[in-house]
């Protein structure tokens, strides 16, 4: 369902009852500017986004990056940190 803002201001509690069977969108100056939640959404959103953890992450990330991990190991280990000959004056 999408609303201005004007209406769900005026109308609010129809905007909550129907936010308990779908999301509400609430329109501002033509652009989508908020979303209305039951409670059992936000819960579900809430818990998703706390299920992956940094450990979790990682692995993804270094799967989907293997080739371009590798490459930057092996350029390490072939001519060491770009800024090892640096001096301080």
């Amino acid at each position: 369902m999408q609303v201005t803002a004007t209406e769900a201001k005026n109308r609010f509690g129809y905007v909550c009852a129907q936010a308990k069977t779908e999301p509400v969108f609430v329109e501002k100056d033509g652009r989508i500017d908020s979303v209305i939640l039951s409670v059992q959404d936000f819960e579900a959103l809430k818990a998703a986004s706390q299920s992956t953890n940094l450990a979790e992450r990682q692995k993804t990330f270094n799967q989907a990056h293997k080739a371009w991990i590798s490459e930057q190991n092996a350029r390490f280990e072939k001519s060491g940190l770009w800024c090892d000959d640096l001096r301080v004056w």
